[in-house]
């Protein structure tokens, strides 16, 4: 039941009693405000027609009941678990039909290995606000003048932006000119400029 694309390690869902599972699923976001409680966004690899394989996506809603560990056995925090790390997870079948699908995890494992003990591997990038556009919610960094060197970062409701204290602030608070550092995912859509979601937006 389990395939490797290449260079690629990403798992197949597979089904174990009543219980769904992706060995070496992919971690893309990660959100918790209290290391308990959150989600993980991962991706894994599916099989479509003509046994092409394609990736997918999954968010698992992590609750209070959900045992997160290493592959010790010893409890890890959702805030220790950055993307590209590699987890297996176990989750129930009963899906929503949103996109991307949401499950509620009953059990996630880190795996070690050296991708997963570099914070680093989330990105992040320091730069200039050109623009922020509350009402269609996203922010661009860059160079004011050459679209080229910009970024556009999309803010989600998961977004935490802090101030230059370290105080939680509003989106609104942001101006241009401002310098920030933002943490974001490791995928840029390729677009002019190309676009983002921003996980984290600290003022300098």
């Amino acid at each position: 039941p389990m395939i490797n694309m290449g260079t690629d390690n990403r798992g197949t869902m597979i089904r174990v009693g009543n219980v769904w599972r992706i060995n070496n699923a992919l971690i893309e976001e990660g959100f918790t405000d209290d290391g308990r409680t959150g989600y993980l966004l991962v991706s894994y690899a599916a099989t479509g027609p003509n046994d092409i394989t394609h990736i997918e996506q999954l968010r698992l809603n992590v609750g209070n009941n959900t045992v997160v560990a290493d592959s010790f056995g010893r409890r890890v925090s959702l805030s220790q678990i950055y993307p590209g790390m590699w987890a297996d997870v176990e989750f129930s079948p009963a899906m929503t039909r949103s996109i991307p699908p949401q499950a509620n995890a009953f059990r996630v494992v880190v795996r070690q290995n050296r991708q997963n003990q570099a914070p680093a591997s989330r990105p992040v990038t320091r730069g200039q606000i050109v623009d922020v556009d509350t009402q269609n919610s996203f922010l661009i960094t860059g160079n004011q003048n050459d679209v080229n060197h910009q970024i556009r970062f999309v803010v989600t409701d998961e977004t935490v932006i802090l101030g230059r204290n370290g105080n939680r602030i509003s989106m609104q608070a942001l101006r241009p000119g401002q310098w920030v550092r933002v943490t974001h995912a490791d995928f840029m859509a390729m677009s002019i400029p190309p676009q983002t979601t921003a996980f984290r937006i600290q003022v300098l």
